[in-house]
């Protein structure tokens, strides 16, 4: 029995280094994954078992440690090797966008933001501090959590523009409903974090709602307009 998964294994991995992943079915990507935290055991049991608790690959990469760890035969390990794969990817493309890039359109701004919020289980608060060419000089996360119940921090805003020089900034966060529509929330926190960085001669540029790949730019929709 040994030999015949150590030779499924072999031809899993074959056929990755010759192929990728594009005619791999869901089944054989958990598969070939598990290869490297279960050295021994046919890892196809596992992998279906993940399936059925998770309903999809999506499911299984955007699930939490504790609850993969909870799945029969996984362990600590694969749970932990899973997690790590969604937040290498994050990295990743937070990576690809490098400072010093020059964003002066409301889509290079939300092209850029939207993935900082990748597969992002609650609510974060994101700030961009450009400076007076619109070139990126920071971008961090300042909060995390419901911006409806704690509200955004106007002094870390603050704190975060000022230490970066930023002559504006970009104030952005998530809806986890997958809806990007500003709520009345949003809008008042706008008025307040406007009325602050203005008082300190910064410019709130604008307000990004991202919710999974789309978004909503406040200053798109003319909300800016009546900000005096």
């Amino acid at each position: 029995m040994a030999t015949i998964h150590e030779g499924h294994r072999q031809r899993l991995k074959d056929r990755f280094q010759k192929e990728g992943l594009s005619n791999f079915d869901d089944i054989h990507v958990l598969e070939l994954l598990l290869f490297y935290s279960i050295p021994r055991r046919d890892t196809n049991p596992v992998a279906h078992a993940l399936l059925d608790t998770f309903g999809s690959l999506k499911g299984v990469l955007e699930a939490s440690p504790e609850d993969l760890a909870a799945v029969p035969g996984l362990g600590e390990n694969s749970a932990q090797l899973l997690a790590l794969i969604p937040q290498l990817l994050k990295r990743y493309l937070q990576d690809s966008q490098w400072l010093g890039k020059f964003l002066r359109t409301t889509e290079e701004v939300g092209q850029y933001l939207v993935p900082r919020f990748f597969l992002a289980r609650e609510e974060q608060v994101c700030l961009l501090c450009l400076d007076a060419k619109c070139k990126v000089l920071d971008c961090r996360m300042i909060q995390t959590g419901s911006i409806n119940n704690v509200g955004i921090s106007v002094r870390k805003v603050m704190e975060t523009a000022l230490r970066s020089g930023a002559s504006s900034v970009v104030l952005a966060h998530n809806h986890t409903s997958g809806i990007a529509l500003p709520s009345q929330e949003d809008l008042d926190t706008t008025t307040r974090i406007w009325s602050a960085l203005d008082a300190a001669g910064i410019t709130l540029a604008d307000h990004i709602v991202v919710a999974g790949d789309d978004y909503v730019s406040l200053r798109a929709d003319g909300f800016f307009d009546n900000l005096r």
